[in-house]
């Protein structure tokens, strides 16, 4: 992905070496560049001040980015990105990807995770776009100029990019972007330590104008595509849930993970109703 990428979007470290004797290191390994930022983890570095004015900044630059990378062209890259996924029939495979994994990794009944998977199922609409997609776009998945935080130095974590719709990438980023006003079940959920709650920061409905503005796509499912990243991350939580009461993750920071579950489950719920993915207290 790093190889495919590094020749046509500045943003990704460089890939320099790559070896394949498992003599050396006891596995394949490759080597990239290091590159110098900030990520925008809790405790941030000494001398990082998020001013309302430097958050706006960060998001503006944050959901440009995530625009550029959605408008990458698929061909030209060394290699080529159109060889690295299949982007027809990606929504409705991950729909069902994720109905299936929240059932073999169910423990509890949660009334409004099957509301939100029967939903999604019925409502499914015609996936319009293909891009290359992030799949955990995020903020401390970034990297930013610590003299200019609104300057992205790079995107991190592409072991889960390929190629689908671009609106589920948009989904699962607005799934992790917490609004201010979210309900307090939701704020008390640890996700990017709730940076995007931070005065001068665009919100969820900001973000989605932006990027239909900027983009020229139709967002005009946005509540879909909301509802099903918040219903994969509740997944994903629930994976490990499961994991610890079947007694795979002794850590009893994972026996907690069911308030977190449900706060997120139910947000998805209130979105269904309201038909928006902003205001949902």
């Amino acid at each position: 992905m790093l190889s495919a990428l590094a020749p046509i979007y500045p943003r990704v470290p460089r890939p320099l070496v790559y070896c394949d004797d498992p003599e050396v290191f006891g596995a394949p390994f490759y080597v990239m560049e290091r590159v110098e930022g900030v990520v925008m983890r809790k405790p941030l570095p000494a001398g990082i001040n998020l001013t309302p004015d430097v958050m706006r900044g960060m998001s503006e630059a944050f959901i440009a980015n995530l625009i550029a990378i959605h408008a990458l062209p698929l061909d030209d890259a060394e290699g080529g990105l159109g060889r690295l996924g299949h982007p027809e029939g990606y929504l409705q495979r991950q729909i069902t990807g994720w109905i299936e994994r929240y059932e073999r990794s169910r423990t509890d009944d949660i009334p409004q995770m099957e509301q939100a998977q029967a939903w999604l199922t019925e409502r499914t609409p015609e996936q319009r776009y293909s891009s290359l997609i992030h799949n955990d776009y995020k903020y401390d998945n970034l990297m930013f100029n610590p003299d200019d935080l609104t300057d992205i130095r790079a995107v991190l974590d592409w072991e889960m990019a390929t190629l689908g719709d671009p609106m589920t990438d948009l989904g699962v980023t607005l799934a992790y972007w917490l609004d201010p006003d979210d309900p307090m079940e939701r704020l008390a959920i640890p996700l990017s330590d709730n940076l995007t709650t931070l005065p001068g920061n665009l919100n969820r409905a900001d973000l989605v104008q932006r990027y239909a503005e900027q983009s020229g796509r139709d967002v005009s499912d946005i509540v879909f595509y909301f509802v099903y990243g918040l219903y994969k991350n509740a997944v994903i939580a629930q994976q490990i849930h499961a994991r610890y009461v079947r007694g795979l993750l002794p850590d009893p920071r994972f026996g907690r993970f069911l308030p977190a579950i449900i706060a997120i489950a139910t947000t998805a719920v209130r979105a269904i109703e309201k038909q928006q993915i902003d205001n949902l207290s």
